[in-house]
Parts: C-alpha cells; sequence; structure tokens
C-alpha cells in the first residue's frame, strides 16, 4: 500500500502530499478539480503509460517548470523486501530524501517523472537508484478501471489486448520485460521490410532471422503468461456464484503460440508481412473474448449495465487472485465508479471491497460513500488543491 503520495508540478497539482490509510481513500470534487488527475499520477508507479495513455509532456503542469515528479512511500510485499526512504523535490523530478520517510522506518520510495530538458523522456528511481520503469510491477500491484473502459468490449481488440496484459502482469511481473522485446524485435523487422520493398535496400536475411528468433522466444512467452492469466481467473469466475456483479467466461482467441512455429511462421511470411506493412501472426494478433456466462452472451451483445458489471466483476475477481498468489491485495484505482451503480451494487461494491487493500475512489459527491463508514480516508479536492474533507 501506498503510506505517502507527493506530487510535484503534476497536471494541476503544483505541490501536493497525500498521506492515506490502508483501506478506502475517496477523492470528491467537482469535474475538473483533479480528481483523476492523482489516480493517473499513482497508475504510473506502475510499467507503462498510466491509466489515461498520454504522453509525458501533457502531465507536466503548464505553469510549471517542463517537468513533473510522483513519488510515493510505500510499504513493500513481505516477499519482495525493501528499506525506508521519503523525497524532496529536484529539477522538478522527485528523488530520495537523505532523512527517513515521516511515516517510518521499513518504507520504500518509488518515484517516477521527467526533467524539464527531456519532458518526453520518463525516469524511474527505486531507494534513488535509476531503473527501468519495468522493475516498478516487481514492488506494486496497480488496478484500475475508468468511465473510459466501459466500452472495453465493443473497442478494438489492442485495447483488450492491453487490459489482459495489465491482468497478467500483477501476475507474472517479467510479462512487461517479454513484452517491450518482443515489440523492438517487431519494429526492426517491419522497418528492414518496409525498407527492402520501397527498394532502399535489401533485407539481410541473417539480420530477419535473429529478430524473428527474438520475436518467437518472448512471443511464446507472452502467450503461455496470457493463457496462464485467463485460465487462472477464469477458472476462479466460474466458481462463484450468481450476484451483483455478472460472471464472465474468458477465452483467449486468435493467435496461439502451441507448437512453438513464430520463427518459421515469420520466415515464410516475410513478402506477406511486407506487403501488408505489418506481422501478420503473433501474440500481438490475439483477442480476449468476453462472455457473460449467465446470459450466456458476448459482452459486445450486452447492454451497458451489463458490460460495466461484467467488468467491475472481472476487475474484483482478479483481485482477490493477485492476493490470493501474492499475499498482498493490489491496490485498486476506481474513478468515478459509485456514480454509475445503483444503490444495491453499490452497497455490494463497498462490502466486496471492505478489507481488501488501499482502494482509491473518486465522485462528485460524498454522499455516494457515506457506506464506507469512519475509516475511510476522505479527502477534497478543489482546483489541484486537496484537503481533509469536513
Amino acid at each position: 500500500m501506498l503510506a505517502r503520495l507527493v506530487l510535484t508540478d503534476f497536471r494541476n497539482h503544483e505541490d501536493a502530499v497525500i498521506v492515506p490509510g490502508p483501506g478506502f481513500v475517496v477523492l470528491t470534487g467537482e469535474n475538473g478539480a483533479g480528481k483523476t488527475n492523482v489516480l493517473e499520477a499513482i497508475s504510473l508507479l506502475a510499467p507503462g503509460r498510466g491509466l489515461r495513455r498520454a504522453a509525458l509532456g501533457e502531465m507536466a503542469r503548464q505553469a510549471g517548470g517542463g517537468g513533473f515528479g510522483v513519488a510515493a512511500s510505500l510499504k513493500p510485499l513481505p516477499f519482495r523486501g525493501g528499506v525506508g526512504g521519503g523525497g524532496v523535490k529536484e529539477a522538478s523530478v522527485l528523488v530520495p530524501h537523505p532523512n527517513p520517510s515521516p511515516e517510518g522506518e521499513g518504507l520504500v520510495l518509488i518515484a517516477t517523472g521527467t526533467q524539464p530538458s527531456a519532458p518526453e523522456r520518463r525516469i524511474v528511481r527505486i531507494q534513488g537508484a535509476p531503473v527501468a520503469a519495468t522493475a516498478l510491477a516487481e514492488w506494486l500491484t496497480i488496478l484500475w478501471l475508468t468511465p473510459a473502459m466501459d466500452r472495453l468490449f465493443v473497442e478494438p481488440a489492442s485495447e483488450r489486448r492491453r487490459f489482459l496484459d495489465r491482468l497478467t502482469l500483477a501476475l507474472n511481473p517479467g510479462h512487461a520485460v517479454h513484452s517491450n522485446r518482443y515489440e523492438a524485435a517487431m519494429r526492426a523487422r517491419n522497418r528492414l521490410l518496409a525498407e527492402a520493398n520501397e527498394g532502399s535496400r535489401p533485407a539481410d536475411p541473417e539480420w530477419l532471422s535473429a529478430l524473428e528468433a527474438q520475436m518467437a522466444e518472448h512471443g511464446d512467452a507472452i502467450d503461455i503468461a496470457r493463457r496462464e492469466t485467463v485460465a487462472a481467473l477464469g477458472e476462479r469466475l466460474a466458481d462463484q456464484p450468481e450476484g451483483p456483479f455478472a460472471r464472465a467466461g474468458l477465452l483467449l482467441e486468435g493467435w496461439s503460440g502451441a507448437g512453438g512455429t513464430l520463427a518459421a511462421d515469420l520466415a515464410q511470411g516475410r513478402r506477406r508481412d511486407a506487403a501488408a506493412g505489418r506481422t501478420l501472426a503473433g501474440p500481438h494478433r490475439a483477442d480476449l473474448s468476453v462472455t457473460h456466462l449467465g446470459k450466456n452472451q458476448p459482452a459486445a451483445l450486452c447492454s451497458t449495465g451489463e458490460q460495466k458489471a461484467l467488468l467491475l466483476g472481472l476487475v474484483l475477481a482478479h483481485a482477490d487472485l493477485v492476493a490470493e498468489r501474492t499475499g498482498q491485495p493490489p491496490i485498486l484505482l476506481l474513478d468515478e465508479v459509485a456514480a454509475h451503480l445503483d444503490p444495491t451494487r453499490r452497497a455490494a461494491l463497498f462490502a466486496r471491497l471492505a478489507g481488501a487493500g488501499q482502494v482509491w475512489m473518486t465522485g462528485t459527491e460524498q454522499s455516494l460513500f457515506e457506506g464506507l463508514g469512519a475509516g475511510a480516508t476522505q479527502l477534497l479536492v478543489n482546483g489541484g488543491r486537496i484537503a481533509a474533507a469536513s
């Protein structure tokens, strides 16, 4: 869980400090106050581009110095270790403070941000040491739901793959490394094929074979990890009783790594891929198929409300699975989730999440969260300012 969160020149937050409790953390305020910005900042403490998938240059405060910082004091997972830390602002990037964190010993400082001199180059530090962004997966798991995800089941397959990869990463931290290396090798192969197709230079067959071998190695690992996640999550969902949140049936469709033939398939498909301008075989061609088990109906054909319930049920089941596998629940970021639920489902959601770890939620009205009780951290956001709610 996060014991302390510091935002510096991030979006509309000039200098914000939050000391949340271990359970519910509720951010309320008017539209545009900066509630979702806080969730986005937290999402950057995981590998990837965050819940908005925005360019780094868009995250820096417009009236700031050109860079931004997000730092958190983390109570580490018991089996992943860590030591103390804190944070201060330096050149618009939060870096470790020499003194212990004010919340006590045994905390790990995780920080990410950009420098004004390189606004599109992301910097990640753990305990002051620079690391790759993929290393963040070794320290904490973050899952999120936003209103933009409500159309997940009718969006292109790439959105569902990205969603599945986040679920997979929570159970297999090495998934990010395989994904990045696969994408890098595929981009290089596509570039070689495009140059050869344009006649600017012939493609080096040995170099193509090396790239295809890399794609096969990492592509098979991606496929195995995804299928393990789908199987484990599908089994958990199937065993759950019917309730306020619909049960989803899951299936990974499209390309399969079974048989280990990707390298050969890529070699045989060079002319085809050159003509298409893209690679037509591999895990980037897979799709996550979701079915409403109670109705035996594809999620894409369900009502908007049913799709929301399916998605929420899926994320809740996955959070349970992560807690079971790692011994620590993930941090959940639920943007405007309460406003889209009827009172019965809202109460069921709060009951389901009680005691399930740190859950950050946003809303425009405090009344939506009255059922949480006195233990929740209630914060009011107004124009980038954050204060305890009265």
